[in-house]
């Protein structure tokens, strides 16, 4: 147990390495001038050249900059936006929790829909239950994300009038910033409507949420299908039916736990997928995530902001999704046993 921890955490390091080493070449594919792109100041004279780019160490080889950059990420030094003025590390602590928010939605709503669908669909394999899943998943998952929340907001929002157009939550309210995590916010605030306040969080958040979800849920159907099926074909499942049980007693106390293992890995690899959809969403409905964010720094040329963003996202997505792969590896046995070139 030890040498997988090890040789995750080992496996970590060095993707984040190669991802801070990527950002920190971002500065050299802008076009311009590296130091006009980090601190968008004109460079018109001698004095002020060497002046900021012994700010920045650009002067000294490119593995004195590197180290002089990852030093700055560590102290929360990344930067200041050239649209706002602000340092980079406050502005993605605030937009990135609304994202993560927005993603944690959208996963829960694709689990507890997709995984009963999928055992659904494969207990009827091959019937017509069987057969309108499949098909039903596969016209969700072929709906481009952008259209459907679009769609939704023609329908939902412009003509029937039942959720808001856009937003997190209605002006009316005055939430403090707390932790970013708008519904831990209003638990913790001492405002005096909290349950009306959560009810315009969650009219706000369903739209986006379904948008993103649809695509995933649609997925996690078909992949718990096929797992249950395997699952059922398997011979301590056959010797589980000589042995008298009911097929009931069989998928209780045998094919649930044996067939959801092999999934769980499948649906923190999703992480990826619902981020990224997020950020699309996001800028559909105003949602005020990191995507959203990003799409104004690429319209404004925010190249620090660009840079700083990318590196929180990446960084985000390989914790999360190796941190949920070693701890289902630590969980199955089977996991355990694999061979060192599995990873």
């Amino acid at each position: 147990m030890g040498n997988v921890i090890l040789r995750y955490i080992n496996l970590m390091v060095v993707t984040l390495l190669i991802l801070s080493f990527f950002s920190f070449s971002l500065a050299y594919l802008f076009p311009g001038h590296p130091i006009e792109n980090l601190t968008g100041i004109r460079l018109e004279n001698i004095s002020q050249i060497e002046n900021t780019e012994f700010n920045y160490s650009s002067g000294e080889s490119l593995l004195v900059q590197y180290w002089h950059y990852m030093g700055s990420l560590f102290d929360g030094n990344w930067g200041v936006s050239f649209n706002s003025g602000l340092p980079l590390y406050d502005e993605i602590t605030n937009v990135l929790p609304a994202s993560i928010e927005l993603s944690a939605y959208a996963l829960f709503i694709s689990i507890f829909v997709g995984i009963p669908l999928g055992f659904l669909a494969a207990m009827k394999h091959h019937k017509l239950t069987d057969y309108s899943l499949l098909s039903i998943s596969v016209l969700g998952y072929s709906i481009p994300v952008f259209w459907l929340a679009l769609l939704v907001i023609l329908i939902f929002s412009l003509q029937l009038g039942w959720f808001p157009l856009s937003g997190r939550i209605s002006l009316y309210y005055e939430i403090p910033d707390i932790t970013g995590f708008i519904m831990l916010d209003i638990f913790l605030s001492d405002i005096d409507n909290k349950e009306a306040a959560i009810n315009n969080v969650i009219r706000h958040s369903i739209l986006p949420t379904f948008s993103i979800a649809l695509v995933t849920t649609t997925l996690i159907i078909r992949i718990t299908r096929r797992s249950v099926i395997e699952t059922m074909n398997t011979e301590f499942i056959h010797a589980a039916y000589a042995r008298g049980l009911s097929g009931r007693q069989v998928l209780v106390q045998h094919g649930i736990r044996n067939a959801l293992m092999p999934i769980f890995p499948l649906l923190a690899m999703q992480f990826t997928t619902l981020l990224t959809n997020a950020m699309i969403v996001e800028t559909i409905f105003s949602w005020p995530g990191i995507g959203n964010w990003l799409i104004q720094a690429i319209y404004h040329q925010d190249y620090p902001a660009i840079r700083a963003g990318m590196l929180a996202v990446s960084a985000l997505v390989v914790i999360f999704t190796m941190s949920i792969d070693l701890t289902i590896r630590l969980m199955d046995p089977k996991r355990r046993r694999l061979k060192r070139a599995a990873i």
